[in-house]
């Protein structure tokens, strides 16, 4: 019985590209058909892009499914799921669009198909607008595998912008259903970790540089614990030229942040490393258990899980609210946000918010 498709308005909210990822991978896991008009019709270049219509391809693809209007500038599109494959998909941006994107809309997929999926998927590895492969691997891995979430990822070369020419390998364990994860204590921050890197051409010392300035800028908010940034030249396993680092903190129960920047040509190393531990350090003042990003990515598995999931963060950002508005729209689930009246907001930071969720307990029909 085909139930008319469900209709997508792709310009609320962030009106980007998040909500076709969230959208195509709930239409594929819950097998609703769905129609996205308006698609990015805010941006200076509206309509899908290279990273979008891969991506799209990609989940067509996972759940045999039938996508119409998929090219390059259209601003509509529709998706009839089928059956969700497992074995493999070979995904491929042919541009520097993010392997990590790609990921995004394939990974919750994957973990609904009858046995496991191996993920090839070729573009930028560490690339602007989205989050660098390391911050995917260090971050948002160990926290999703809280939910159940099972899966390897094999860095075979890293690509950078305008080349691309990256890929990551992916295997995806189904699960029968998530269970609801808890993350609102936040503890104390314990230690902070990173790596900063030079690729191709581009001489060790800017990796150094970017070290040096992130640890001053991070010291002086920080001033007792130990710092380790390492200095990396990638040398084999890099297509092109890049570099950037990725700073993470770590607290006492288990919470991961992250800060992180690229280098773009006639911009100081300096500045790369003083952005990127910014950006951590504004990620962990208020007394979230997630950093800003993560916070986005989470709310697909909170809306699939069986069961109620609470997270603590810091302001809800635009992304989440538009997450969780296509969640709300294509599965049972209900989430409600709450500020939390903690001991922190007194002193002058932004307090914390409880982001709970009713997840709809999707379950995989396939195991």
């Amino acid at each position: 019985l085909q139930m008319d498709p469900v209709e997508v308005d792709g310009s609320v909210l962030e009106g980007g590209g998040q909500i076709l990822r969230v959208s195509a991978a709930l239409s594929c896991i819950t097998g609703s058909s769905i129609k996205i008009t308006k698609i990015r019709a805010g941006r200076s270049t509206p309509g899908l892009r290279p990273q979008h219509l891969s991506g799209l391809q990609l989940v067509s693809d996972l759940c045999s499914g039938v996508l119409q209007g998929a090219t390059i500038g259209s601003t509509d599109i529709s998706l009839t799921p089928g059956k969700i494959r497992s074995g493999n998909h070979t995904a491929d941006t042919q541009t520097a669009g993010s392997v990590c994107l790609l990921l995004q809309v394939a990974l919750p997929c994957a973990l609904f198909a009858e046995s496991s999926s191996q993920l090839c998927l070729k573009g930028g590895t560490n690339a602007e607008m989205a989050p660098q492969i390391d911050y995917t691997l260090k971050v948002f891995k160990p926290i999703v595998e809280k939910f159940g979430v099972n899966f390897d990822c094999d860095v075979r070369m890293r690509g950078f912008y305008p080349k691309g020419g990256g890929e990551v390998r992916v295997s995806v364990s189904p699960v029968k259903h998530l269970q609801p994860v808890v993350l609102t204590d936040r503890g104390t921050i314990t230690k902070i970790h990173g790596r900063a890197f030079v690729a191709g051409v581009l001489p060790y010392k800017l990796a150094k540089d970017m070290c040096a300035a992130a640890v001053r800028t991070i010291r002086k908010e920080i001033k007792e614990l130990y710092i380790n940034i390492q200095a990396l030249q990638e040398k084999d396993n890099a297509y092109g030229n890049g570099n950037g680092i990725i700073i993470i903190a770590e607290s006492s129960t288990g919470c991961l942040f992250a800060g992180s920047a690229l280098g773009k040509k006639g911009v100081y190393a300096d500045k790369v490393g003083i952005e990127a531990a910014e950006m951590l350090l504004r990620n962990i003042r208020h007394n979230g258990c997630v950093d800003e990003f993560l916070q986005d990515q989470l709310i697909i598995f909170m809306a699939l899980a069986n069961g109620t999931s609470r997270i603590r963060t810091g302001a809800v950002t635009l992304h989440t609210q538009t997450a969780i508005h296509v969640a709300e729209q294509l599965t049972q689930a209900k989430f409600t946000i709450t500020k939390s009246e903690d001991e922190l907001s007194s002193n002058g930071t932004n307090g914390t918010y409880i982001i709970q969720c009713e997840g709809a307990g999707v379950s995989n029909t396939h195991l």
